[in-house]
This record gives C-alpha cells, structure tokens and sequence, in this order.
C-alpha cells in the first residue's frame, strides 16, 4: 500500500506512501495519506488535544484513504492523532486550517486533488517486478504535474542493485498551490522522513540506481 505529503520552505507538505510492513493487515494496493506538514515547525501547541468525534463526518474517508499502515492496533486513531499533535497544530496558524475538521479535510481534498494513482497509471508507471529508470518516474510526474515532487526510496538490500520507492511529496504554498519542493543542493530538511521499514530508513532516490516499484513492500 502507499502514502504521501507536502513540503517546501514556508510551505505545506503532503506526502503519499507505499509500504506493507510486517503487522499490516490487508493494506491497500494504492497510494494513501502519510500526513500534511507545515515545513520547519512541529508539535506547536500541546494543549491542543485531537479529538476523534471532530472528524466523525470524515471517518469513511480517513480509513480509506489515511490508514495507519503500520500499526496493527485496534485503535486506529492513534496514527491520525499523532499527525494532529505534531503537524496540525502547526498547521492550523493558516485560517484554512485552524480545526482539526479543516486540517484532516483539507488534506483528504489534496489527496484527491493530486489523484497520485491515476497520474502514475495514465503515465504507464504502475507496480512491477521489472525495474524503472528513477529519472524517468521523475519525469513522468514533472510533465503531469508542472512541478518537482520529492521521492524517496528504501534503499537496495544486502545483495540486491535495485532501491525500493517508497513515499512521494507534493509541495504547496500556504494557499495550497502545487510548487517545486526539492530544497537547494546541499540545505539542510529538518523535516526529513525518518520512516524506518526494518533496518531500513526512507531518503531521497538515488537517480542512478534501478527503482523497484512493488505493490507491496515487505
């Protein structure tokens, strides 16, 4: 299954991701909601509490397209708790999503508006157990989008030559408009994925290995 977010200097970021970790059940076989993030602030207001039945109307939606993918826990909202916690209260200085029915909404909109799984299918890119060129998945999602998005992999396991992708980001604006999001050459992100799949940790694709895009990552 698969994820995403948005990010960029005095942006949003919303990201997509694609994994099946070990504990999950029955995850999905399509993109699907990592978090949306004000880039460079986390965790901006503790007395903030999230609150479930605030969301209520949204919940069809959140299990479907914003899963918490890797936890197997009967209390799936501690995932989207985590994300209000850390990101939506930052978030919310923006008028448009200053509570948390905006916030979570407002990303499902994104999502939606993105439409990350017909992109990649109208563009021929769709899991596979032959390699693909990261370049040319790149490119692929330049051309469609108009923008740079910001792709990160797992990288190849002992023995193999291929990296594994596993998360897109979209950048936005602070009124929600697509922008390029990878940062200058050699800046500093202190909002880097640190999404650990085993002993293994997301960073950004290496252009000159081989991509393998599963649909399901193990």
């Amino acid at each position: 299954n698969l994820y995403a977010w948005i990010h960029a200097a005095n942006t949003l970021c919303f990201c997509f991701l694609q994994m099946n970790a070990n504990d999950c059940h029955d995850p999905p076989k399509y993109w699907t909601i990592h978090g949306l993030w004000p880039d460079r602030a986390e965790d901006c207001n503790r007395t903030w509490h999230f609150n479930v039945t605030e969301i209520k109307d949204l919940m069809s939606d959140m299990r479907q397209y914003w899963p918490d993918v890797l936890h197997s826990s009967l209390n799936r909202t501690q995932f989207w708790k985590h994300e209000w916690d850390k990101h939506g209260t930052c978030a919310a200085t923006l008028e448009i999503l200053d509570s948390q029915k905006k916030y979570f909404g407002k990303a499902l909109e994104l999502y939606q508006h993105v439409d990350l799984n017909g992109c990649l299918l109208k563009a021929g890119i769709k899991p596979s157990s032959s390699y693909y060129k990261m370049t040319a998945i790149k490119e692929a999602l330049t051309r469609f989008y108009g923008v740079t998005t910001k792709i990160q992999c797992l990288p190849p396991e002992e023995g193999e030559e291929a990296q594994t992708i596993g998360q897109i980001e979209f950048c936005f604006t602070k009124e929600l408009q697509l922008v390029n999001c990878m940062a200058p050459e050699g800046e500093s992100n202190p909002m880097k994925a640190r999404l650990k799949l085993g002993t293994s940790e997301l960073s950004v694709c290496n252009d000159t290995l081989p991509t393998y895009y599963p649909s399901e990552v193990q």
